[in-house]
């Protein structure tokens, strides 16, 4: 017998009865009477094909097997593909809308499948229109995955300060496997570490530091030399860089307006530059840039810029350019002397907070007298600082139990 004369989408046979037979095919290949995984999977792809003519009659079940052939496909890791399978279905026909929650699940799935393949400008666009959604169920699973997604294309969108913080909090959650919450946590740090620096990422740099779980994570080493404003080595970097995706790896052009400020030769041909680089090739060269810069403020009370440069594997001129932004932006407290080619950097608060705050001791009133000597305000703060934390470690220790109370006579 043909098809012609049995198939129920045919226009003889009634769309009331079509739809039975199409109904019960479909509850038979989803209720597993077909084991053998490649003949459902063509046998779904088959009745798809066939019924595609006519999708508009048959909508409900075409919806159903779109789900079962993406179900299918993500067994086979063929993230792209299940994604365009569920980028298929009809989410707000005039004949059969669903629910909000319903769709709201569809996108995040989506955007999940997408994000496998680092499909992230595909993704972001699903994750947006899930965020339009995101008060419509309040299923505490969906709720985990769409904040996972939030970190997630945060952190493809080179956003690394948000995705820290998104993926620390995400780490704290009981209800996620303890090896998954392992991971996140890594993430977290990964891109902590990628941030630009300044006083913000420092706060999520403390955060993380005297989180007791970030020590056993191998990341902890650049972590820790991160927050205590310690300069990376080539050699510590090289390590780091081999636990990284491939978007966080991704090569990063110099403005136009950059490579203008710093095409001038202002070398000394009896002391000729040790680099000829004018700036970070790739995002973690730039954060890491960025970080040595930051913590030569902590160290010099100014610095030239070929001995920036030097330290920093600049020419002169790249690393004036740096500083310049870094100043600019509000990341570092300095101002720049162009007649002497110095960089001097100012001690500020913001960095005393940063870390001040994160240890518990809360908001410390700091007042200094008006000496006119700033390297004498400079120490004040110094000791001021010091003290304060001496003050924070006593306390943590007496709430501990490991100090004793002395005898009162």
């Amino acid at each position: 017998m043909s098809s012609q004369t049995w198939s129920p989408i045919q226009r003889p046979v009634g769309l009331v009865t079509g739809r039975q037979v199409i109904s019960e095919l479909v509850k038979l290949i989803g209720g597993g009477v077909v084991t053998d995984h490649d003949t459902r999977k063509r046998i779904v792809e088959d009745t798809l094909a066939t019924l595609q003519p006519r999708i508009a009659s048959y909508e409900e079940q075409v919806n159903s097997l779109r789900f079962q052939l993406a179900d299918l496909l993500e067994t086979e890791e063929e993230w792209s593909e299940a994604a365009r399978v569920l980028m298929g279905i009809s989410l707000d026909s005039g004949s059969r809308s669903l629910p909000d929650e319903e769709k709201f699940r569809v996108y995040i799935r989506i955007v999940r499948l997408l994000l496998e393949d680092e499909d992230s400008v595909q993704a972001e666009t699903y994750y947006n229109r899930a965020a339009s959604l995101s008060n419509s169920t309040n299923d505490k699973e969906t709720q985990l995955q769409f904040k996972l997604c939030q970190a997630r294309i945060s952190d493809y969108a080179r956003k690394f300060l948000e995705a820290a913080m998104r993926y620390h909090e995400l780490s704290w959650v009981a209800e996620i496997d303890e090896e998954e919450r392992k991971e996140i946590l890594s993430n977290a740090v990964t891109c902590a570490v990628l941030a630009p620096a300044g006083p913000n990422r420092s706060r999520v740099l403390a955060s993380l530091y005297r989180d007791e779980r970030s020590s056993d994570l191998p990341t902890y080493n650049i972590l820790s030399k991160m927050f205590l404003d310690h300069i990376l080595r080539p050699a510590e970097v090289k390590t780091f860089e081999q636990k990284l995706r491939p978007h966080q790896l991704a090569r990063i052009a110099i403005s136009s307006n950059d490579r203008l400020a710093s095409v001038v030769d202002d070398d000394d041909p009896s002391e000729p530059s040790t680099s000829t680089r004018r700036g970070p090739s790739t995002v973690l060269d730039r954060a890491v840039l960025e970080h040595n810069l930051l913590a030569s403020s902590k160290i010099y009370n100014n610095i030239t810029f070929r001995g920036l440069g030097a330290l920093l594997d600049l020419a002169p001129s790249g690393a004036e350019t740096m500083a310049r932004k870094m100043i600019e932006q509000g990341r570092l407290k300095g101002s720049i002397d162009q007649v002497d080619k110095l960089i001097w950097f100012e001690g500020g608060r913001e960095d005393d907070d940063a870390q001040g705050k994160a240890g518990g001791l809360g908001d410390v009133e700091q007042t200094s007298e008006a000496t006119g000597a700033p390297f004498t305000k400079r120490w004040d703060m110094q000791i001021r600082t010091t003290a304060a934390n001496v003050e924070s470690i006593v306390q943590h220790l007496a709430f501990k139990g490991l100090i004793l109370a002395p005898a009162v006579a």
